[in-house]
Order: C-alpha cells, then sequence, then structure tokens
C-alpha cells in the first residue's frame, strides 16, 4: 500500500464523522426543499412548488436587500471594531497599562451572551418609551430622542449595532492572535525610519494581518448570514419588512407559516449565497497567497 493510500486511511474517520455531521443534514434539507412538507403533516408528494412558491414571493427582492445592507454593514463594523480593540489591547498589554484585563473581559461577555437575551438587552437600550436608557442619555446632554426602532432607517442601524456588540469579540481574538504574531523587528525599524503611528499601521500591521482579515471576513459574513434571533427579538424584523433578512424570513415561514418546503428552499438559497462568497474569499486569499 503506498504512503498516499494510508493517508487516506488516516482521514476516512474524519471524513465519515464530518459527513454524517455535517452533509447528511445538508442532503435533507435539498430534500424537504422539493417537498410540500409542512410542519403540521409529512411529506405526500415532490416538485418545484415549494421553489416556486418561495422565489415567487413579491417581498423576497427587498429581503435580498436587507440581507445584504445588514451583512455588509455587520462585516465592515465587525472588522474595524474588532481590529480596533485588539490594537488597543496590544498597546495596552506593552505599556501594562491597568484595565486591559477588564476590557478583554467585557467585550468577550457580550460574545457569551444568547442572541435571544442580546436582542432583549438592546431592545431595552433602543426603547422609545420615557425610560429607554440611551434615549435618556440623549434628553440629559439636551438631544432629541431618536426613534430607533420604529423608524425603518434607524431601525436597520440599530439592528447593525447589536450585531456587532456582541460579534465584536471574535474579530478581536483573530486580529490580537495575527498582531501578536507580526515580528516587532519592523515595528523598530520603522520607528528608526521615522515612521508615525498611522504610517505603522498602514503599511506595516495591516499588510502583514491580510490572511487573518480575509479569513476573519469569510467567517464573520457566514456568521451573520445566519443570524435572525437578535433581530427576531429587537425588532421583529420591522417595522414593516424593514429589518427583516434572509435568515429571519426562512425562520418565519417555517415556524410561524408552517411551510417546511418552502423554508428549506429558501435555506437552499442562503446556503449557495454563503458558499459563492466563501469561495469568493478564498480565491482572493489564494491568490494573494500565491504572490
Amino acid at each position: 500500500m503506498t504512503g498516499d493510500r494510508r493517508i487516506w486511511l488516516w482521514f476516512m474517520p474524519v471524513l465519515v464523522v464530518l459527513g454524517l455531521v455535517f452533509a447528511v443534514p445538508v442532503a435533507d434539507v435539498i430534500r424537504l426543499s422539493f417537498s410540500d412538507a409542512t410542519l403540521l403533516r409529512p411529506v405526500t408528494g415532490y416538485g418545484l412548488g415549494g421553489y416556486r412558491a418561495a422565489y415567487g414571493d413579491s417581498s423576497l427582492p427587498a429581503i435580498l436587500r436587507n440581507t445584504a445592507l445588514f451583512t455588509l454593514l455587520s462585516v465592515i463594523s465587525l472588522q474595524a471594531v474588532g481590529l480596533a480593540i485588539a490594537l488597543l489591547l496590544m498597546r495596552g498589554d506593552r505599556r501594562g497599562l491597568w484595565g486591559m484585563g477588564l476590557l478583554r473581559t467585557i467585550v468577550l461577555a457580550a460574545w457569551v451572551i444568547p442572541g435571544i437575551a442580546n436582542g432583549l438587552i438592546w431592545q431595552m437600550l433602543f426603547s422609545e418609551a420615557p425610560f429607554g436608557a440611551i434615549n435618556s442619555a440623549l434628553r440629559l446632554i439636551g438631544l432629541a430622542p431618536v426613534a430607533w426602532l420604529s423608524d425603518p432607517a434607524n431601525a436597520m442601524a440599530s439592528a447593525v449595532i447589536a450585531n456587532v456588540w456582541q460579534g465584536a469579540a471574535f474579530s478581536m481574538i483573530v486580529f490580537y492572535a495575527a498582531r501578536r504574531a507580526i515580528d516587532p523587528v519592523l515595528y523598530e525599524a520603522a520607528a528608526l525610519d521615522g515612521a508615525s503611528a498611522p504610517a505603522q499601521l498602514l503599511f506595516i500591521t495591516l499588510p502583514q494581518m491580510r490572511g487573518a482579515i480575509l479569513v476573519n471576513t469569510v467567517l464573520v459574513t457566514i456568521q451573520t448570514l445566519n443570524t435572525f434571533d437578535t433581530i427576531l427579538v429587537l425588532t421583529g424584523g420591522g417595522p414593516g419588512r424593514a429589518t427583516e433578512v434572509l435568515s429571519l424570513n426562512i425562520f418565519n415561514r417555517v415556524f410561524y407559516s408552517y411551510d417546511l418546503g418552502g423554508g428549506a428552499a429558501l435555506a437552499v438559497l442562503l446556503l449557495a449565497i454563503s458558499m459563492i462568497l466563501t469561495l469568493v474569499y478564498l480565491a482572493i486569499l489564494m491568490r494573494r497567497g500565491a504572490r
């Protein structure tokens, strides 16, 4: 037996487990997407009826626009906030500043809070009632209250803020590890040449962390595309359908309309979008790695 075949034998248990855990559920969703199954009765036939009903829904274009906007704003904000916290922690650790451990703990605490609880927290903070925390703070400094959840434009921004608050810790961990791996000699040489802090960030830190940024982009994009629990509690997809993203629409279709086949058809669409974005990111990553 050649060495290559022995390697495949070593990988077989892992491949079998991955197949059972990931491939089988995906295959079952694809099967259900071609069925007329509901939550109230089993499959009685197969066809394209679920796809026609789900993809022919007049609200689908608006839901896809909401999904694209929510994902784009969240991914950009998650990268920026995570990078800023990671660099702040790195500088604080290097200078031995007090409070870095506390800051790290606070950020990580937000990450472990369930999405439902995260939505409840921000629903109370954004509340437009007299006891709403953020609007109360605005009144104290003489500013007018903001319709955080009842105005369609503000509601999307509120959903993004809640998502970023919870997810920034993951980006922070990725960027903190990547920043620590950069050779300090590069910064010492740049300091001797008189490079300013912004110049070091632009020409040393960001290029050296390019791989981490791309990998983090893949992961937070997939995470954001699947976010629905925070939005469900925070706005319920409203006002109207201003914050209804594709994952929330799938949840509503399955658990409120009992349309399991239609929900599975939309889940296939979400899976396809995730895979296409992942392949694009990986192609960029491999192209840059080959240089």
